[in-house]
């Protein structure tokens, strides 16, 4: 069959390219139905990755958030019309210490692979995890996103100790947003706060203990463990602020991506014994993780609603244009392509 896949060619530009697919084969087929955009997808498309970054990786489909459908498998594992969330990490080999998205063989969907902007997209069946049916696909579509939350949260289980009266979330986006609500479903009786710096993103987070704007934090105020979600140049000043508020050998979990390198308070690490954890992207088990807590706390899905910024039908090229400039003017929230090109 002839598949088309909508590349990203150069800064704000997107062509149409067929590529033959044979159905003998073991992959699924899986036709997108909710795509979400990310940050990572915005620096590709408004060409901020850097010269060098980009005509390394393009041409490429981007989008590494979805879910869709299944239209064929020759298995018969998936039943045709199976709502699937679909998993854009894709390893290639299997390491006893090292997880599948840290294994530097590993494809990564919209980062020099396609995405899943595409008319098909062709998966081996372990990178699908069957969803609820009653699920809302709109809050489905950023799945991967909220696999980063669990991902970071199953590390942060692993290494940090075990006092968590009170868990401080940096960065008051979609990310510390995640975190957030996860942490308190996760540690019904730890104290959750949240820092931010803007008030009227604050608001929303009605589910959380505190509160606090990055700039009015009591001098006393102190943590046990905190979770970084601001990322850019701002995490620099957060991460040096959680130094500050945390307790002596409190873990940092690390989420936010910046592009240039930070300095951080090397010396109170050492005198507080702080341990760091880096965390990045996700694997199959956080898919399956996250898709269980979703069923388990169902209310979970509708706090997450709250994230839906705007809804775009796509049927052309110029509405996918159309969506991600409208999305760089959002500030809250995620953009989500409802797929019908």
């Amino acid at each position: 069959m002839i598949n088309q896949v909508y590349r990203l060619v150069s800064a704000r530009q997107f062509e149409v390219t067929y590529k033959d697919r044979s159905l003998q084969s073991d992959y699924v087929v899986v036709r997108p139905e909710y795509l979400s955009i990310c940050a990572a997808d915005q620096r590709y498309y408004t060409g901020t990755r850097g010269k060098e970054a980009m005509s390394a990786k393009l041409p490429m489909a981007l989008i590494h958030e979805g879910i869709g459908k299944v239209v064929f498998d020759r298995s018969g594992k998936f039943k045709i019309g199976t709502r699937v969330v679909m998993i854009p990490n894709t390893p290639t080999e299997v390491d006893e210490y090292c997880a599948e998205n840290y294994l530097r063989s590993s494809k990564f969907r919209s980062s020099g692979y396609d995405g899943f902007m595409q008319d098909y997209v062709f998966l081996e069946a372990d990178r699908l995890v069957e969803l609820p049916e009653d699920i809302n696909p709109k809050v489905a579509a950023f799945t991967e996103l909220i696999t980063i939350a669990t991902h970071s949260i199953t590390r942060f289980e692993a290494k940090a100790h075990k006092r968590r009266d009170v868990l401080g979330v940096w960065g008051d986006g979609n990310l510390g947003y995640i975190t957030s609500l996860l942490l308190k479903k996760k540690y019904p009786n730890s104290k959750i706060i949240i820092f931010g710096k803007n008030q009227y993103k604050l608001d929303h987070f009605s589910f959380v203990d505190e509160a606090y704007q990055i700039d009015e934090i009591p001098e006393d105020l102190l943590i046990d463990h905190a979770f970084e979600a601001v990322g850019g140049r701002g995490s620099e000043a957060a991460i040096n602020q959680i130094i500050d508020h945390i307790y002596p050998e409190g873990s940092i979990a690390i989420m936010g991506v910046s592009e240039y390198p930070i300095q951080l308070n090397s010396r109170m690490v050492l005198e507080k014994g702080i341990t760091i954890i880096g965390s990045s992207r996700s694997g199959r088990k956080d898919f399956v993780d996250t898709v269980e807590l979703m069923k388990e706390f169902p209310d979970i899905v509708d706090y997450l609603t709250t994230l839906i910024g705007s809804v775009q039908s796509i049927t052309t090229i110029g509405e996918i244009i159309e969506a991600f400039e409208k999305d760089l003017t959002v500030s809250w929230g995620k953009t989500v392509l409802a797929w019908n090109i």
